[in-house]
């Protein structure tokens, strides 16, 4: 394992501690100290193997959102994001720009790891054949979605929640077991991420946004 990590933290504290914990794991580590230097960091040519990045919201210069917005125009790098205060609509938007994790601060170094270690193993899954249902294609490996063929523009979170809901079709889900499963850690604020999350995948699909459906009082369901 020698994936290369981006640390972006203004406290050269929280980088050091954050630092050693990876390199302790066999992590490649690069430090930025604010927003911008990460940006430059991030589309540096030494740099472009850079395989996740872990990004404090409040820095000077440029803050954790911005960083985000610019990644994201380029780049589908997954992102986790480190949060002062579970603000659920931090974190709502954090979703939104297409972050991958949240992790409150303070947290144990172990769970980082932890989580840096679950995402990749998905970034790198084994290459897998598209998933084709009632007119929906899958590409797993490309993470691309398309309509009858038509290449529709998913974040990351969407992707995945849609991913999930193909491979339980005809499944009632509670709104628990997909925080679990998609979210992969216990999200403590109330289920309105998913419920966010599913209005927007139903919008982008059209008519076959009706496969998604709700089971009040409990989930979704996903039928063709």
């Amino acid at each position: 394992m020698n994936n290369k990590i981006l640390v972006v933290d203004d406290e050269s504290r929280m980088r050091k501690l954050v630092h050693d914990f990876l390199a302790k794991q066999g992590f490649s580590v690069v430090e930025a100290e604010d927003g911008e230097k990460a940006v430059d960091l991030f589309f540096d040519e030494k740099h472009k193997d850079i395989d996740l990045i872990i990004l404090d919201v409040m820095m000077p210069k440029m803050d954790g959102w911005q960083v985000v917005r610019e990644i994201r125009q380029y780049s589908k790098v997954p992102i986790i994001m480190l949060t002062a205060k579970s603000d659920e609509r931090d974190e709502l938007l954090g979703f939104e720009l297409g972050v991958d994790e949240y992790i409150s601060k303070p947290f144990s170094p172990k769970i980082l790891v932890a989580r840096v270690e679950a995402i990749l193993r998905r970034a790198n899954a084994v290459h897998e054949a598209p998933i084709e249902i009632g007119g929906i294609t899958l590409d797993h490996n490309a993470h691309q979605v398309l309509i009858d063929g038509v290449p529709c523009d998913f974040s990351v979170k969407e992707f995945e929640l849609l991913e999930y809901f193909v491979a339980n079709k005809g499944i009632a889900l509670s709104r628990e077991q997909i925080l679990n499963n998609v979210w992969n850690y216990d999200y403590f604020g109330d289920a309105r991420t998913i419920d966010t999350h599913v209005k927007k995948i139903r919008s982008k699909m059209g008519e076959k946004g009706e496969y998604i459906k709700t089971i009040w009082g409990m989930g979704y369901k996903f039928e063709v």
